[in-house]
Parts: structure tokens; C-alpha cells; sequence
């Protein structure tokens, strides 16, 4: 099985590069190709991914900065044109570091590596990022919530409010976009309107679930899916 790719470089020859020598590798797949890393963020919350080549020195996040943010089951290959950064990425475990330009051979003895290791199977729940990054007001601003925090979804028209045991997060969505990007084993949709996490639920009976004292209705439509899921868990 092939392992599932990124790139993530703000200079369009050096990401050209790269795409050729993956598709020479046949225990590599690329699954995508960014300039802007809070992009490749939002892709990396709802998507598997493997390995990530990635560069350091990129405007509004770094490389570095990046590493520490996304799941440490992702494997790292950094690649930069400046060997002042090698050790601060061999710190932060990275598979290893390419510098520009980079040779086939070279690029080719960094991917042999990720053969070596066991493959983390991201794509499982267990091993999913534990957070989300949520667009708010203003021009590539985004909001980081642990899914931990997340006490229910709540549609608002075009709009979508997500709360938290902490703050109220409000952003341009639908509530089926957002649903999606949850794991299907903690959250479950109610009514049309409600997605609730099951951890949070203080209590339920036939017409309504209780979070965090708050009443929300259980609909019609929903109502059989969602007692199954609380039978699954019932002593």
C-alpha cells in the first residue's frame, strides 16, 4: 500500500519537483499540492495523510511551526534551502531533511526511510488529529478548537455556531461540512439544526438531549439512530 503524500511549499518549481519524483516512486501516492499552509491545515483535519513534505521558510506559518501543530502520526520530510534549520527538524523527529536543490537520489534515500517504519494508519480514528481549525471573521483567520471542548454544533441558517465548554465559535459553514469533519464515533446528529457530543450528553429521555444544562430537542428524523448509539453504551 502506498504511502499517502503532501506537499506543502510556497515555490511553485520546488512543489513541480517534487510531484515528478513521487510519481517515480511507486510506494508513494500525492493526495495534494499546497502554497498556503492554512489550507494544507484544512485539509489535513478532514483528510489521511501520511507523510508531508514540507517547507520552513513559508509566509503566515512556518514549516517548524506547522510540524508542532499537526498529528504526530504524520511522517515529516522537510525541505528548504537553507541547512541552518537541519537541526531544529532532526529535534522535531522529522523523517529527514532535504535541502535545495534537491537530486532524485537524494529525494529518493529520504522516501526509503518511511519503508523502515511501521505505516501509521491515520486514516483510523484512534490516530486522527484531536483538533479542528475553524475559518472566523477576517481574511485566512482561523480558530483552533481540541474536539475535545466541543459540547454541540448548531446550525444558523448559513452559518454555523460551534460550542465549547470554553467560548462560542461562530463561522460561514453548513452544518453537514461540519459534521463531516467530526468522528463519527464521539458526535452524532439530533435534529436538523444539532450535532451533540456524545461525551458531553448529561442526560437524555425521548424528546431531548442536556448539555451543559442546556435543553436541545431530539427530531423525528434522527430519533432512532441517535437511542441506538446510547443503547451501544447502556449498563
Amino acid at each position: 500500500m502506498a504511502f499517502k503524500c503532501i506537499i506543502l511549499d510556497d515555490e511553485p518549481p520546488a512543489t513541480r519537483i517534487l510531484e515528478n519524483y513521487i510519481g517515480k516512486v511507486n510506494f508513494l501516492e500525492k493526495t495534494g499540492v499546497f502554497n498556503d499552509s492554512l489550507k494544507a491545515l484544512e485539509f489535513l483535519n478532514t483528510q489521511a495523510v501520511d507523510v508531508i513534505f514540507l517547507d520552513i521558510q513559508m509566509p503566515q506559518l512556518t514549516g517548524l511551526q506547522i510540524s508542532r501543530i499537526i498529528s504526530k502520526d504524520i511522517k515529516i520530510i522537510f525541505t528548504t534551502a537553507y541547512p541552518d534549520f537541519a537541526l531544529e527538524g532532526f529535534e522535531l523527529n522529522a523523517v529527514d531533511y532535504l535541502l535545495k536543490p534537491i537530486a532524485f537520489e537524494r529525494f529518493y534515500q529520504a522516501v526509503s526511510k518511511l519503508n523502515s517504519e511501521p505505516k501509521t494508519a491515520v486514516s483510523s480514528q484512534n490516530n486522527a488529529p484531536d483538533f479542528l481549525f475553524v475559518k472566523t471573521d477576517g481574511k485566512n483567520k482561523f480558530q483552533k478548537v481540541f474536539l475535545s471542548d466541543i459540547l454541540y454544533v448548531e446550525s444558523l441558517q448559513n452559518y454555523v455556531c460551534i460550542h465549547t465548554s470554553k467560548q462560542q465559535i461562530i463561522t460561514h459553514s453548513s452544518l453537514k461540512n461540519i459534521a463531516e469533519s467530526l468522528p463519527k464515533n464521539d458526535f452524532i446528529q439530533i435534529q436538523k439544526s444539532y450535532v451533540v457530543s456524545l461525551k458531553h450528553i448529561e442526560s437524555t429521555d425521548n424528546f431531548s438531549v442536556f448539555i451543559n444544562g442546556k435543553e436541545l430537542p431530539i427530531g423525528a428524523t434522527f430519533k432512532d439512530a441517535f437511542f441506538e448509539k446510547i443503547e451501544e453504551n447502556k449498563i
